[in-house]
C-alpha cells in the first residue's frame, strides 16, 4: 500500500549499529533510499591526526552495553520528524587509525534543507548522548580519555 506524499507518517529507522568493524557509507545511503526523497545527506566522522594542536596517532572507542539501544532511540527521535523519510546511523568501537571512519549518519527527506538539518541533529544527538568513550593516543606517547564520566 502506498501513502500519499501529503500524509505525514513517521520516518523509517533503516539502520542503527554499534560495531567493531569498518563502517560503510554506501550501505547507509542505500538504507535511506526512498523514491520520494529529493535529498540524501550523509556525514562521516573521520579520525584526524590532531586534536587541539597535538598530534594523534590512533583512537580507541569503548562502548557501554546500552550504546546500541541509545543510538536507536536517537535515530527514532530524528525519524519522528515529519520531514524525514529514513535515518541510518552507526558508530564504530575498538581501535581506529588515522583516516578510519568512526561515525556514519544518513538521512533522506524531500528537500535538501530538511535533510541537512536532520542529519546535523542526528550527529549532534548521537555525540551528546551515546555512552561511547574515546581514548586518544598522542605522538608523544601520552594519552587522554574524552567523554568519559
Amino acid at each position: 500500500m502506498t501513502t500519499p506524499a501529503d500524509v505525514s507518517v513517521p520516518g523509517l529507522v533503516a539502520l542503527t549499529a554499534v560495531v567493531d568493524e569498518p563502517l560503510d557509507l554506501a550501505a547507509h545511503e542505500a538504507a535511506v533510499a526512498d523514491p520520494r526523497a529529493g535529498a540524501v545527506v550523509s556525514f562521516q566522522g573521520v579520525v584526524r591526526d590532531h586534536d587541539h594542536g597535538r598530534g594523534v596517532t590512533l583512537l580507541e572507542y569503548e562502548g557501554h552495553p546500552t550504546a546500541a539501544a541509545i543510538l536507536r532511540e536517537v535515530a527514532e527521535e530524528i525519524a519522528a520528524d515529519p520531514a524525514v523519510y529514513a535515518v541510518a546511523v552507526s558508530h564504530r568501537i575498538g581501535t581506529l587509525q588515522i583516516g578510519d571512519v568512526a561515525l556514519v549518519a544518513s538521512v533522506s527527506t524531500a528537500h535538501r534543507a530538511a535533510a541537512f538539518a536532520a542529519c546535523g541533529r542526528l550527529v549532534d544527538e548521537a555525540k551528546a548522548r551515546l555512552p561511547i568513550w574515546k581514548r586518544q593516543v598522542f605522538r608523544d606517547g601520552t594519552e587522554e580519555w574524552v567523554n568519559c564520566p
